[in-house]
C-alpha cells in the first residue's frame, strides 16, 4: 500500500451551470451535476443526503458568506440579518447526484468510504462557473483582459467585477 492514499479517502467531480444579472449581481444555479465515489453504498439515502448538504455548506463559503469587519478588526455581520447563509433559492433548479457505481474499496467495512464534509468543495464547481459567465459578460462590452475574482462571490462582487461603470463615490455625489 506503499504510495497511495489512504483507502477511505472519497473522490468527486462537479458541474454547474449558472445564469448572472449584470446589473444586479444576482445569480442563479440552473444545474449541479456530481457523481461521488463513495465505495459501496451502506445506505444511498443518506450518503446523497450528506453530498447535498455538504454541497449547500460549500455554496455559501464559496459565494455567499462574506464577513466584514470595522477598522478596529470587530465582526459587523455576525447575525442572521447581515450575515448571508445559503438559502432554499440558492438550491440549483436541477440539482443530480449520482454515487459511482462498482467502486468496491476492500480495505474498509462493507466496501464502503466515508463521506461528511468532502463534497462541500465540489460546490467550487458554482464559484468557478460564476467567474466563467463574468468573464463572457466583460468580453461582451469589450473587456478582454484577465481579472481578479476570489471567494466570495457575493452579489456586490459579481456586479463590480462584469465591469460596469457605477461606483459608490458616484452615487453619493
Amino acid at each position: 500500500m506503499e504510495g497511495l492514499a489512504t483507502p477511505y479517502c472519497t473522490y468527486g467531480a462537479a458541474c454547474s451551470e449558472v445564469e448572472i444579472d449584470c446589473l444586479t449581481g444576482e445569480h442563479q444555479v440552473h444545474r449541479t451535476d456530481i457523481v461521488m465515489d463513495v465505495g459501496r453504498s451502506i445506505n444511498p439515502a443518506i450518503d446523497m443526503g450528506q453530498i447535498e448538504g455538504a454541497f449547500v455548506q460549500g455554496y455559501g463559503l464559496f459565494v455567499t458568506e462574506e464577513l466584514k469587519r470595522s477598522d478596529k478588526g470587530e465582526l459587523l455581520n455576525c447575525g442572521p440579518g447581515s450575515y448571508n447563509i445559503p438559502r432554499v433559492r440558492h438550491i440549483p433548479r436541477e440539482f443530480n447526484v449520482h454515487l459511482l457505481p462498482d467502486s468496491d474499496n476492500h480495505e474498509a467495512v462493507y466496501s464502503s468510504k466515508a463521506i461528511g464534509e468532502p463534497p462541500l468543495l465540489l460546490s467550487a464547481s458554482v464559484f468557478f462557473a460564476l467567474k466563467e459567465a463574468i468573464r463572457s459578460a466583460r468580453q461582451q462590452i469589450g473587456l478582454l483582459e484577465d481579472f481578479d475574482f476570489f471567494p466570495p462571490a457575493t452579489l456586490e462582487n459579481i456586479r463590480t467585477t462584469c465591469g460596469d461603470q457605477l461606483k459608490l463615490e458616484d452615487i453619493s455625489q
